[in-house]
């Protein structure tokens, strides 16, 4: 936890918060703070600055908070990916998060196993719990967007266009495709497919929605592996 990261749920009055449990034993145990000592904190979906610890009684503790700088910005990475194997879901939005991309779409894919649409590790409290833990990991307080599409057509189709926005629409791909190009600084819209890759109709269909294909390099990548190595070609992270 590089971060505490305080919801409005948290706010007793004026500058005085209440950290959660979780934040609380973090503080004490590895921290070890004591009255006095300065952290670096976040509102959600607000700005940054540092919480002074006011007291600690019986293992609560409350601070003083003033947000003095907003928080960082993103790099303009927008994420297209295929619904991963379930037990490492966690991980990629822990990871998509920390990177500061601010709009994800978990979308179908053929290759998908449709037991994964299936998996209680979609439920919006345990997705929303890993991305808060990203924001944690980066410093950042601004929760990403997300999107789950279990129906590839319709949404490439029907929503796919509007939800990318302007700038380049690149499909990661493998095959004779020009070089993924790097250290883009305007937005781009990236979309990963499953380990087995896209299928011809989904490329086709996303190319019909402008996405170019670039190639990566041979290797075939777990998703875990090729998502920050992407985002570090294609973005100077900021």
């Amino acid at each position: 936890m590089n971060l505490l990261l305080l919801t409005p749920q948290q706010h007793l009055s004026g500058d005085q918060w209440r950290l959660t449990e979780r934040q609380a034993r973090h503080v004490l145990e590895v921290l070890n703070a004591d009255v006095g000592t300065q952290i670096r904190a976040g509102l959600l979906d607000g700005g940054t600055g540092y919480a002074s610890i006011e007291s600690l009684k019986n293992k609560e503790i409350e601070v003083s908070f003033k947000v003095d700088s907003p928080p960082p910005p993103p790099p303009g990475l927008s994420l297209l990916l295929a619904l991963p194997r379930p037990k490492m879901l966690k991980r990629i939005l822990i990871d998509a998060t920390s990177l500061g991309i601010k709009q994800i779409v978990l979308i179908n894919s053929w290759k998908v196993d449709k037991s994964y649409w299936q998996t209680p590790n979609l439920k919006s409290d345990l997705l929303r719990e890993k991305m808060l833990l990203g924001l944690e990991q980066a410093r950042d307080t601004v929760l990403p967007r997300l999107t789950l599409a279990p129906r590839f057509r319709p949404f490439v189709e029907d929503e796919l266009d509007s939800w990318a926005g302007h700038g380049q629409r690149i499909l990661a791909h493998p095959g004779d495709f020009p070089t993924l190009p790097h250290s883009q600084t305007g937005p781009v819209t990236l979309a990963i497919g499953p380990e087995g890759g896209w299928t011809d109709y989904e490329v086709d269909m996303l190319k019909q929605q402008q996405f170019a294909c670039h190639s990566f390099g041979s290797r075939i990548l777990r998703v875990e592996t090729a998502l920050p190595a992407l985002v570090g070609r294609l973005m100077q992270l900021p």
